[in-house]
């Protein structure tokens, strides 16, 4: 009688609670940073009294093409030997690789382009390596945007890392729109808007979990099969 007790006990107690720590643990692991550095400047836009902006996952994916034109060189990135994309490349490619509708492209009214070799937060990111003067500041608190999309490389493990912000006067919900409404897959790195996940994400929190509910089972069944 005590064994069936036991057995139940784990099954029904210790199993659901590992599966939900998973879950929990799952939600960590998944955050996306180009999310976060769309809400840090959103704060800082509305404690500077400006509107927030809305965040267009079709614009975001298209500041992920933008980094991936660079293919990862860094010196490219601000100083003497700065280069950016030509215009014309945002309807003749980075529209198509996301699957955004060249109809629907509206005018970019600023850029945030960053990279380093080490990896910070989007809250740093967002003060130390995007906002550097007076014209970053500028940009940021203009009144010509209603849009922004953002997006973020090299959280695989890898560098350098590249922060990207585009900001548009588009409207909202009918510019920048993916064909068919669906977001296309455009990995690695990730954009903001889309629920979208970075790849590389690992927390040992949800392996200690796994071992719980190995070690439940191990015992249930011990209990259930003595030898």
């Amino acid at each position: 009688m005590a064994k069936s007790f036991i057995l139940c006990y784990l099954l029904f107690f210790i199993l659901p609670a590992s599966m939900a720590a998973t879950s929990v643990t799952q939600i960590k692991v998944t955050d996306n940073p180009a999310d976060k550095l769309v809400a840090a400047i959103n704060e800082n836009r509305t404690a500077h009294k400006d509107s927030s902006l809305f965040d267009n996952p079709g614009l975001a994916c298209l500041a992920l093409q933008y980094i991936k034109a660079y293919q990862g060189d860094c010196g490219a990135v601000g100083g003497s030997d700065a280069k950016k994309p030509p215009e014309s490349q945002f309807a003749e490619e980075f529209a198509p690789n996301c699957g955004v509708k060249a109809s629907t492209l509206a005018r970019i009214t600023g850029r945030f382009l960053g990279c380093q070799t080490k990896y910070v937060h989007a809250p740093e990111a967002f003060s130390e390596i995007l906002i550097r003067n007076q014209k970053g500041l500028d940009i940021l608190y203009s009144k010509n945007h209603t849009e922004v999309g953002a997006a973020v490389t090299g959280t695989d493990g890898g560098s350098p890392y590249f922060w990207c912000v585009l900001f548009s006067n588009g409207k909202p919900n009918s510019t920048f729109a993916f064909e068919g409404g669906v977001a296309k897959p455009t990995k690695p790195g990730c954009y903001s808007g889309a629920n979208d996940v970075c790849s590389g994400a690992h927390d040992w929190s949800q392996v200690s979990v796994m071992w719980l509910f190995a070690a439940s089972v191990a015992i249930a069944m011990g209990f259930a099969f003595p030898l």
